[in-house]
Order: C-alpha cells, then sequence, then structure tokens
C-alpha cells in the first residue's frame, strides 16, 4: 500500500499535464515548455520517488523490520497525500487559485506533522543509509511542493 502511495504523485502529474483543459495555465507534457518551478517539482518529485522506492525495498529485503505502529503512522502519512494532490490540482486549474491555499498549506501542515512524528518516534534506531533515504525522501517532496507553491503564488501576482 505505501508504494502505491509513492508512486501515486510520480504517474499522476503527467496524467494531470496531458489531461488539463485547453486554455489552463498548466504546461504541456514537453519539458522544453515548463517553466522552471515544473522542472523544480520534477527533480523534487524523483529524488523524493527514488528515495522512497530504495527505502521500501530496503525494508522488503531484509532491512529494519517496521512495526505495526510505524506502519499505521507512515500510512497516515502517505494517505494525507491523495488530497493534497487534490487540492493541488484544483489550485492549479483553477483561475484563482486563492481559495485552494490556505486549505492546502492546513493539508501539507497535517502531513508534516504526521511525518515528525514517525521520524521521531519510530526512525531513531535507523541507521545512516536508511536516514539518508529519508531525508532525501522528506526534501524532495517538500522542495516539489514548494516549487508547486511558488508557481502557484507567481501566477496570482501576474494575474492580479
Amino acid at each position: 500500500m505505501s508504494l502505491v502511495a509513492l508512486l501515486l504523485p510520480v504517474l499522476a502529474m503527467p496524467l494531470l499535464l496531458l489531461l488539463a483543459p485547453p486554455g489552463s495555465d498548466l504546461p504541456s507534457l514537453d519539458p522544453r515548455t515548463w517553466p522552471w518551478w515544473f522542472h523544480g517539482m520534477a527533480i523534487g518529485g524523483s529524488v523524493a520517488t527514488v528515495a522512497g522506492a530504495l527505502d521500501w525495498r530496503f525494508h522488503r529485503h531484509g532491512g529494519r523490520r517496521i512495526a505495526p505502529a510505524e506502519r499505521r503512522a507512515e500510512l497516515a502519512a502517505l494517505a494525507l497525500g491523495a488530497p493534497l494532490f487534490a487540492l493541488l490540482t484544483a489550485a492549479s486549474l483553477a483561475g484563482d487559485a486563492r481559495p485552494w491555499l490556505l486549505p492546502t498549506m492546513v493539508v501539507a501542515l497535517a502531513m508534516t506533522a504526521l511525518i515528525m512524528f514517525d521520524e521521531t518516534r519510530f526512525h531513531r534506531a535507523c541507521g545512516c543509509y536508511e536516514s539518508a533515504l529519508h531525508r532525501l525522501l522528506v526534501f524532495g517532496n517538500g522542495f516539489a511542493f514548494a516549487c508547486w507553491f511558488g508557481w502557484c503564488s507567481c501566477r496570482e501576482i501576474a494575474l492580479g
């Protein structure tokens, strides 16, 4: 289940760009048409996805065992990814993104709190490799989110 939640944004973002209605501010699938914010999203999201997949593989192939309580905490954080992506999509497609920004930030902060709980409660026993993967996963997703938020905010300023 956690692997599906991890891969969902990587699969959904190109689909969103492909299915974006004509006249929306979203660029095409061609990276040459992307504003730099989208390149940042792609880089951050790719780093996070690779780190998350390597962490998943680490645990599946003999790495540190995950206790049921830890698995529930991680799944709670990952589960907020679906509403977060829905809010990001709504803000990206809306003519006026402002009504979507506060709910997006609330969900992002709730997800951050759950990640912090998981990291401080369960991950003290992680080795260097696993800790590095977690940091890359969190940093990559945070960077991608910051790029999206920057794009949305700058778009709103440009639209007046």
